[in-house]
């Protein structure tokens, strides 16, 4: 299987090293990338944090980023995207917009921080695309299109290990719209979105996480910081052969 440009990004899980297509030949370290998923509320951007010290800890060289607004331009289309009217736009239009901030993403930070050997922590990746504008919308997108746009944004790479943090919808939207409360600009255009919406967007993380299992690990997020923060750095260091 080829990319549009005639090669992917390969990477062994035995190796030392991977390959990177960044528009040229690049061994790099094995810097490794770790995404956060999950629907609203969940904790995501907190538990990343939590992992990025504890990796500092064990002398491992990481970044925070997240979809979308990990880059400059990606701010702007975070803004987009995550603020004002739920209808200004429809999955399609967002489909098009987050693939726009996800190859910036990679381009401009992520491969560059893994080609150095550094850990990257994204908070959202490629699955959030799928759970939301997917399974969220009713599978008005044909996922097929999703694959096809997946192809010429990111070739074949993927993270080394994706953490979805499952929890109950109702829970998950409350802590949202309390952590909004003190935000000057409310990022709560899916939040504004009917249940059943979310309801749907986490079946769709649990359907993604039961076809990649090799990648993806489901976690309770209705347990206390520190607890869940417990099972997360038990989990990478046993994925990643670290002393926890």
């Amino acid at each position: 299987m080829e990319s549009i440009k005639g090669k992917f990004i390969t990477f062994d899980q035995n190796e030392t090293s991977r390959q990177l297509d960044l528009g040229l030949e690049a061994l790099i370290p094995a810097g490794r990338f770790i995404t956060f998923e999950g629907g609203e509320g969940t904790g995501k951007s907190t538990q990343l944090n939590l992992l990025s010290e504890w990796l500092k800890q064990k002398h491992i060289n990481n970044i925070t980023t997240k979809e979308p607004g990990g880059t400059e331009i990606g701010s702007e289309l975070r803004r987009l995207l995550v603020t004002g009217d739920k209808n200004k736009m429809d999955a399609v239009a967002e489909v098009l917009l987050y693939y726009a901030d996800r190859r910036i993403h990679l381009t401009n930070k992520v491969w560059p921080a893994l080609k150095k050997g550094t850990w990257v922590l994204s908070d959202r990746f490629a699955d959030s695309t799928v759970a939301y504008q997917y399974y969220g919308y009713d599978k008005r997108i044909p996922f097929e299109t999703l694959k096809d746009m997946y192809t010429i944004a990111v070739g074949n790479f993927k993270p080394d290990l994706t953490v979805i943090l499952d929890i109950d919808p109702k829970i998950g939207l409350q802590r949202s719209f309390a952590k909004a409360v003190g935000m000057t600009v409310k990022e709560t255009r899916f939040e504004s979105r009917e249940l059943d919406f979310h309801h749907k967007m986490r079946q769709g993380f649990l359907e993604i996480a039961a076809r990649e299992p090799e990648r993806c690990v489901v976690l309770n997020a209705d347990k206390s910081i520190e607890a869940l923060h417990q099972d997360i750095i038990g989990l990478v260091a046993e994925r990643f052969g670290l002393n926890k």
